[in-house]
């Protein structure tokens, strides 16, 4: 028994480390994404339809990771598919064109949605075997990945770094440390015999309001990530580096809250606390959209940051326990809240260019806002845990 303890305890330790490679690729590219814009030259509306591709390709590709971690194994398949996701961030900024880029990005998501399930399975195996929350704290390591690569985007962007250079070094290093993070995983495996999962699961209705406030979330994360650099620059008149440090300050305040959300969640509740996290986005929403300067931009995007940060680990969590199936509740959240960030960009894109990008980040602020009322979705009505029977638990 205690070796086992000391196997997941080292699992613990080794998913968060890949939380943190996951969210390293992230924020490399997205502080860099108005390079891309004027690199190519892209209105509002086409860098929107260009971020709709890793969305696209993360929801059709998502399915094929259940059967990648089948046949391979957990811990076999989080390596692999976090490899590809890695070397993938090499591609967008080769692209010579808009249909190029769109081809890039739709890899880049498919692999960065396939590694995005089976490293949130592992996660939620270690949870299970250790017996209490972890899955807040790993998403605030996914958040601390993307923190420490914005930084050094930031200095990549206000060294005047061709993004093509500093994507190709990022995904080299990050690969290279991909490997090692990955052999303390549970290595988790199917019970003889046991078929392959369905490529896709329908959600029950009691997980369909719960992936609704998860929506809300993802779609303000989304925007924010994707977004607050071109808003800051665009709107503020910020300098390269000033907007690629915005995107730093919603990284650090997403990872912060998330690392202390599991504290705060024992301590006041779900329902409570995405009560308070919605008020402190919108509060965040209203300064973004009110003010004319970076230096209080800059905190608005913070605050949003703050807010939605437990959101959807507290709604992974609830959708567990809704229903009589838990993985296909799971699967159906994911599936709602990956329609969001599906979306996010070409709305976002598709209001900047119709209006600006002010009415764009309205339609945030108001989503964030309806965290508020629907939180009671979140509401704990029973104690049974997830499980997961039909896998042999082998460390």
């Amino acid at each position: 028994m205690g070796e086992q303890m000391k196997d997941v305890r080292r699992a613990r330790v080794s998913v968060a480390l890949v939380f943190a490679v996951h969210g390293a690729v992230t924020g490399t590219f997205a502080t860099r994404i108005p390079w891309l814009q004027d690199h190519l030259s892209l209105s509002p509306g086409q860098l929107g339809l260009a971020l709709v591709c890793p969305a696209v390709g993360a929801s059709l590709a998502m399915p094929l990771a259940g059967r990648i971690v089948h046949r391979y194994g957990a811990r076999a398949a989080v390596q692999g598919l976090l490899t590809l996701w890695c070397l993938s961030l090499a591609l967008p900024a080769l692209a010579p064109n808009l249909a190029v880029l769109g081809l890039a990005l739709f890899g880049y998501g498919a692999t960065a949605g396939m590694a995005d399930v089976a490293m949130n399975a592992q996660g939620v195996e270690v949870e299970e075997r250790l017996g209490t929350s972890i899955m807040s704290g790993l998403h605030g390591m996914w958040s601390v990945g993307g923190l420490v690569a914005s930084a050094f985007g930031v200095l990549a962007a206000h060294a005047g770094v061709d993004a093509r250079v500093h994507f190709g070094v990022a995904a080299l290093v990050l690969t290279a440390l991909a490997q090692p993070v990955c052999r303390g995983l549970l290595d988790v495996r199917p019970v003889a015999g046991e078929q392959a999962p369905p490529r896709f699961a329908l959600p029950p209705r009691a997980a369909l309001v719960i992936g609704l406030v998860g929506f809300c979330a993802v779609f303000a994360e989304g925007a924010s990530m994707d977004w607050s650099g071109v808003y800051l620059r665009d709107i503020t008149g910020s300098s390269a580096s000033t907007a690629a440090a915005c995107y730093t300050a919603f990284a650090a305040t997403m990872a912060a809250a998330r690392l202390c959300g599991d504290l705060v969640v024992r301590r006041f509740g779900p329902v409570r606390t995405v009560r308070i996290g919605g008020a402190v986005a919108t509060a965040g929403g209203l300064l973004v959209i009110s003010v004319d300067t970076p230096y209080l931009a800059i905190p608005g995007f913070a605050l949003i940051g703050i807010g939605i940060a437990t959101v959807v680990p507290l709604a992974f969590a609830a959708a567990g326990r809704a229903g009589t199936n838990p993985s296909q509740s799971i699967a159906g959240v994911a599936t709602i809240t990956y329609t969001s960030d599906l979306i996010a960009p070409a709305v976002i894109g598709g209001i900047a260019q119709a209006s600006s990008l002010t009415a764009s980040f309205a339609l945030v602020t108001a989503l964030t806002a309806a965290l508020v009322p629907s939180a009671t979705a979140l509401r704990h009505r029973t104690t049974a845990p997830a499980t997961t029977p039909t896998l042999e638990r082998t460390p």
